[in-house]
């Protein structure tokens, strides 16, 4: 990293929090800038705020109170002293008023233009500008502020399947896809809430949806002196529900002309709107005509999945994004990027995939994460066969709950071909250590093992497609027996040294004149049914080592390792929370007036953003009683069966847990058939 001349900055704070907070602190105490962080209550003890040189409390944890709160960012910048403001990436970091309202404090805003953001920030408006530079456009409505029924017309114009997107946001919320014309008002109310609560904007566009699509982007660097470059692409075709899971770069299948002719295309788009600092500009393209692509939209900011860029560059964007904002001049030219080798990126969610990847929380009991520790971001093992990079705003005894975005981190590995990064990149996940808290690490191991996945046929329908064969619903014996063999030694009590140990102290299965007899332990992994597993006593050849960090045990004569904290047992990249189960307790309280099927529980930790039925009413099965929000996504509950609502036990507003009781629904005596008792997705409701 060249010398960087602090004059114009030696203060920066950083409007954000997690792993982005983390990885921009880094960055700037490479360049000698000292580091600001803010942090909400929920974040006190946060990664973040102990790897920053000084850190400002900026309110409760909602994030309306804190992350989204202007004034109270300004405030913590003036309080300390800072002359400039990076906002990482979601918040506020797209939001054209926190722009300007940095300007008017004096401070600068490590971004593009408040114009260009608000600009390109505008779906609607952002497409008819490249167009008018010759940029091609997806088909779809024209003009802004369209009501309902307005953008049902023109959905049902472009004929179905069309894509409903809100006009503020990007990442993927409240966008819905509609192949039924007859879902077009619950689809298009329900992509308004979500974006209303995600960008508190609910302007809807809708576009033509194109079939087995590809979502190639364009990285671009623009300096305050004219000069406007692009850094290759990245492929992001992996997707689930819009959200990108996977990333590389570059991408298999642009060849150095349509990649020249992209780029050329993003550079026109970035000048259209006067753009400066680290931009992107994304593309859809038809997988089998790689030459018809077309302008979705430009994202403001850096995006989620910069590292991949940095690895194949060598240029650090965030490093860059601090430069131009300082005034500096960029010393390359178009001609002098090069693209080394290849890079992968898989998100770390907070994600149960066994339960349709709903939303989870806890507290990390035990991490262990490749690489985790850099100094820079393009240090040297950051680069090269085998190198593996994690951007990560977790630590241990961290809590993970429900009110901010369920990215816990970022796993990037770096090779000389695509095969080696995705052999790395499956290693690194498999290392990687997450207890305390369910995520998607071992479901994105077996996706970049997919056969489509390694051959490079892509499209940002796929994930969906293989999901159900990538999700493992069983459990696996060998953690029943690690689970057992963890329940049998906290029995057994230590023999003294040099002491006598009652044999009948812990069920240890002794009986005179045989072999021991079986210990039976009752274990239970939610959302699984209770098993009973029997373990024997004094086989040592089967239970090798129970630590408090370890299991190592034989099954079948094969040996298993997994790491512990507590009832929570990982290998792989999976991870399970096996806890006691006492079958004769769960009898006596289901005796004591469990609701079973008719009751309806949260699904995941969350807050009820919308209560359609009362005491009294009447239901039919499937019908959509409430929304649960968490972490910026819906969900909505419906009613199991035909019935009567008897029990309503939340409003509108109200936080719930896990597993928490929200209604219950007595079903008509004439119903037939209970159905389902799972609460529904959103999507679920839709199709």
């Amino acid at each position: 990293m060249t010398t960087f001349d602090t004059g114009r900055f030696d203060t920066v704070l950083v409007a954000n929090r997690g792993e982005i907070a983390v990885r921009v602190i880094r960055t700037l105490r490479a360049l000698g800038i000292r580091s600001v962080a803010v942090y909400s209550d929920a974040d006190a003890d946060a990664r973040h705020v102990r790897e920053a040189d000084t850190a400002v409390r900026i309110g409760p944890a909602p994030a309306a109170e804190s992350y989204l709160s202007v004034d109270r960012l300004l405030d913590a910048a003036v309080r300390t002293g800072a002359q400039a403001v990076h906002p990482g990436y979601g918040f506020l970091a797209e939001n054209a008023a926190f722009a300007r309202a940095c300007a008017a404090a004096g401070l600068v805003f490590i971004g593009p233009p408040a114009d260009a953001i608000a600009l390109m920030g505008d779906k609607i408006r952002a497409k008819e500008t490249v167009r008018t530079a010759g940029v091609p456009v997806v088909p779809g409505s024209s003009g802004s502020g369209l009501d309902d029924g307005q953008l049902a017309a023109a959905a049902r114009e472009i004929g179905t399947p069309v894509l409903l997107k809100p006009s503020a946001g990007g990442g993927g919320k409240g966008m819905r896809l509609v192949r039924d014309a007859a879902l077009l008002a619950d689809e298009i109310a329900a992509a308004r809430r979500e974006a209303r609560s995600s960008f508190g904007d609910d302007t809807l566009l809708v576009e033509r949806w194109i079939d087995r699509p590809r979502h190639i982007e364009i990285q671009i660097l623009a300096d305050g002196h004219g000069t406007v470059l692009h850094l290759g692409e990245r492929e992001c075709s992996l997707q689930r529900r819009h959200q990108k899971i996977i990333e590389e770069a570059p991408s298999v299948l642009l060849d150095d002309a349509t990649r020249a002719a992209m780029g050329a295309a993003a550079v026109q788009a970035a000048r259209s709107c006067g753009y400066r600092g680290a931009g992107t500009v994304e593309f859809i393209v038809p997988g089998k005509d790689p030459s018809s692509y077309f302008f979705m939209e430009m994202n403001t900011r850096l995006q989620v999945e910069h590292p991949v860029t940095e690895l194949v560059t060598g240029i650090d964007l965030v490093e860059w994004q601090v430069r131009i904002a300082a005034g500096e001049r960029l010393p390359f030219a178009q001609e002098d990027i090069t693209l080394t080798g290849h890079a992968v990126e898989a998100r770390i969610c907070a994600e149960d995939p066994s339960r349709d990847f709903l939303p989870t929380g806890g507290t990390v009991l035990a991490l262990h994460e490749v690489n985790g520790a850099w100094d820079s971001p393009l240090a040297e093992r950051g680069r090269g066969p085998g190198a593996v990079r994690t951007d990560s705003g977790l630590s241990q005894g961290a809590e993970v709950g429900s009110r901010y975005d369920p990215m816990l981190s970022k796993v990037i590995a770096h090779g000389p071909d695509r095969a080696s990064a995705l052999r790395t990149l499956r290693a690194a996940l498999a290392a990687t250590v997450t207890l305390g808290v369910t995520t998607n690490a071992g479901f994105l191991r077996r996706l970049l093992a997919h056969p489509d996945v390694v051959s490079g046929d892509l499209d940002t329908g796929l994930v969906e497609r293989a999901a159900a064969g990538l999700v493992d619903g069983t459990v696996p014996d060998a953690v029943y027996a690690a689970a057992g063999a963890v329940r049998q030694a906290a029995l057994e009590p230590a023999v003294p040294e040099g002491g006598w140990r009652d044999p009948f102290a812990a069920p240890s299965g002794f009986r005179l004149g045989g072999e021991p007899a079986p210990v039976r332990h009752w274990l239970r992994v939610p959302g699984h049914d209770p098993v009973a597993y029997d373990v024997r006593p004094g086989a040592a050849e089967d239970i090798r080592e129970v630590t408090a960090d370890r299991v190592r045990i034989t099954v079948d004569g094969v040996l298993h390792t997994f790491h512990r904290s507590g009832d929570w047992l990982g290998r792989d990249g999976e991870s399970w929370h096996v806890a006691p189960y006492d079958p004769v307790a769960e009898a006596l309280r289901g005796a004591a007036g469990a609701h079973g099927a008719d009751t309806l529980a949260a699904p995941m930790p969350g807050t009820v953003t919308v209560v359609k039925v009362a005491v009294g009413d009447d239901v039919v099965a499937g019908q959509g009683l409430l929304v649960v929000e968490a972490m910026k996504m819906e969900h909505v509950i419906s009613a199991p069966h035909a019935g009567t609502v008897t029990e309503l036990d939340v409003t509108a507003g109200a936080t719930v847990a896990m597993d928490q009781i929200l209604a219950v629904v007595a079903p008509h005596e004439s119903a037939t058939d209970a159905g389902d008792a799972s609460p529904r997705t959103d999507e679920e409701d839709a199709s």
